[in-house]
């Protein structure tokens, strides 16, 4: 089972939509994907059509209480799960502030799932805390959602710096797989520009020798800007569900074709 984390402590980059788009394709490709939604504001879970209403088990009682992962999962589709947020997980930062070991109570959790999965996607919150820093303890991938816009680009070497500790000090699995530009405007001089810096700025990473930054790439696929990937959240579907022959359905399923591959070009890689 492969597991990612979508991160970017920048809100508004198209991290849920890629969390949940980039799932609903690999399980329309025939994989079987689990979404473990980490964010207080439920946007994946949402997008998915999973209400997260109490007392149903959340996200929250896992991290905080003794619900388990394979009591959470909801489904979401053919081949595809969801564990819903609730905003009650806002307080879990606070409740675990105390506990011994909080940044790895998701990664035991999740260690004891049942559910035949190939792919868990976790969708964490805008922000580098405890939620952020347990989905990095748990997953072997970081995946980074970036709008090609220069104040995307500010403070990613700290979200950099927050991998690399915690590939050194917690999960020694953990690796930066990739970034995906989003809400891309072709032929726009800005987007040009901009990945033309990503693309350096991740050169100058991998020469760098770290562990966590060998594999990193830029995937081809860019995710167009599209008005029918904002409105599918409203009705509860992925973008392969809403508008099938849309281009956000198209760009999400050459994102997910680039996945496979690049995973199983990896698993070559790491038998050889």
């Amino acid at each position: 089972m492969r597991s990612l984390a979508v991160i970017n402590q920048k809100g508004g980059v198209g991290k849920t939509t890629t969390a949940v788009n980039l799932a609903a394709a690999l399980a329309a490709d025939g994989c079987r994907v689990g979404v473990v939604d980490l964010d207080p504001q439920a946007h994946a879970s949402l997008h998915l059509g999973a209400d997260p209403k109490r007392p149903l088990p959340t996200t929250y009682d896992l991290l905080t209480a003794d619900a388990t992962i394979d009591q959470l999962w909801r489904p979401a589709g053919e081949r595809l799960w969801v564990a819903p947020a609730h905003i009650d997980l806002a307080a879990a930062e606070v409740e675990l502030a105390g506990v011994v070991g909080r940044e790895l109570i998701l990664r035991d959790k999740l260690a004891a799932n049942t559910l035949p999965l190939d792919y868990v996607l976790l969708d964490c919150p805008p922000s580098l805390g405890v939620l952020t820093l347990n989905a990095l303890s748990t997953v072997d991938d970081v995946f980074l959602p970036l709008q090609p816009h220069f104040l995307a680009l500010h403070g990613l070497s700290k979200l950099m710096q927050t991998v690399e500790l915690v590939a050194e000090r917690l999960n020694p699995r953990l690796a930066m797989a990739g970034v995906v530009l989003c809400l891309y405007e072709t032929g726009t001089r800005l987007a040009t520009e901009i990945t033309s810096d990503v693309e350096s700025y991740f050169d100058h990473l991998r020469s760098s020798g770290g562990r966590a930054w060998r594999n990193v790439r830029l995937f081809d696929t860019r995710i167009r800007r599209n008005i029918r990937l904002a409105e599918a959240p409203s009705y509860g579907q992925s973008i392969l569900d809403y508008d099938p022959s849309s281009r956000g359905a198209q760009d999400y399923r050459q994102l997910a074709a680039e996945v496979a591959a690049y995973y199983a070009g990896r698993q070559l890689s790491e038998a050889a």
